[in-house]
């Protein structure tokens, strides 16, 4: 795989930043490719370098988040929930920005919030405990689409409330509620 030139890298940083700066201010129909390249100190020709147009760069800065908690998918599910739900809210405080302005913005597309969800209801699916028999009666789609909503809502309330909690405690009260829906 060839390396990325870091002058390219930094440009398309920039330019995500940019984006999700913007999105905190107004809505994402209503900001401009100008705009965009304005707050990135870039020309306008310099986005369409890198990006089709204002929806592709959003796109690819979704992609890139949605790819790197699925990576954290690959070896959290081998941990006890407490634990593997520290890197997920490690992540989201990192990222805050983004996710606020995804999350708690109404300028934000609202496709975003349905794929988070449906990437956590997917991750959810092999951990169903039906081996204690808790879950007897109960159907897969429900307690996936139940704790899938629960867990996207409680990150929303998390950011919305400016992160009141550390991650840490937010991974082991959220892990033993989602131990005790699946």
């Amino acid at each position: 795989m060839a390396k990325t030139d870091r002058r390219i890298a930094k440009t398309q940083e920039a330019l995500k930043k940019a984006v999700i700066e913007l999105m905190t201010e107004k809505n994402f129909d209503d900001i401009t490719i100008q705009e965009i390249a304005d707050r990135a100190d870039v020309n306008r020709g310099t986005i369409y370098l890198h990006y089709q147009d204002k929806f592709d760069l959003l796109d690819r800065l979704i992609e890139s988040h949605m790819n790197e908690m699925s990576e954290m998918d690959d070896w959290a599910c081998e941990l006890e929930w407490k634990d593997a739900l520290v890197p997920y809210f490690e992540y989201f405080e990192k990222n805050y920005l983004f996710f606020s302005t995804m999350l708690a913005s109404k300028g934000a597309p609202s496709s975003f919030r349905t794929r988070l969800l449906n990437s956590f209801m997917e991750g959810f699916k092999c951990e169903i405990d039906r081996d204690s028999g808790k879950n007897t009666d109960l159907t897969d789609d429900v307690m996936l689409q139940y704790a899938g909503t629960a867990y996207v809502g409680i990150i929303e309330w998390w950011i919305k409330n400016g992160m009141p909690h550390p991650p840490r405690v937010m991974a082991q009260q959220v892990g033993t509620l989602l131990g005790r829906s699946l």
